[in-house]
């Protein structure tokens, strides 16, 4: 399994279990609105990723490949109706902006430990 394929396994695995151990943490120690805000918010960005990987990996196929505007369309529909949705949830007083916060951040969260998990690869496999 090369690099690339490792980090988005990683990544979309991580992905997952942040997010439950966020919800987890949300339930036994925070208030309901703002655990809410964490299922919402990680729904939000975990479905979107996953969006993301499909659109791409269809896009990216040598067989079918899809033109360039396409992809960019189906992104900003997906940046907007996110948007919107994060909107309505805060405008609505129905979750917590901050546990919200907390939701939208486990994809980077995952990309940053990928990362890093990557470079303590490399940087032993150099010093060997």
């Amino acid at each position: 399994m090369n690099i690339h394929q490792r980090i988005i396994r990683f990544v979309i695995r991580a992905n997952w279990a942040l997010f439950f151990m966020a919800v987890l943490f949300g339930l036994v120690a925070a208030q309901p609105d703002f655990t809410l805000g964490i299922v919402c918010g990680g729904l939000i960005v975990v479905v979107n990723f996953h969006l993301l990987d499909r659109t791409l990996k269809k896009a990216l196929n040598p067989s079918k490949l899809s033109p360039i505007r396409v992809v960019i369309a189906k992104y900003y529909v997906r940046f907007i109706i996110s948007g919107l949705i994060i909107f309505l949830l805060i405008s609505g007083h129905i979750v917590d902006p901050l546990g919200l916060v907390v939701g939208l951040s486990v994809v980077v969260v995952s990309l940053t430990l990928a990362t890093l998990l990557e470079l303590k690869k490399l940087i032993l496999k150099e010093a060997m």
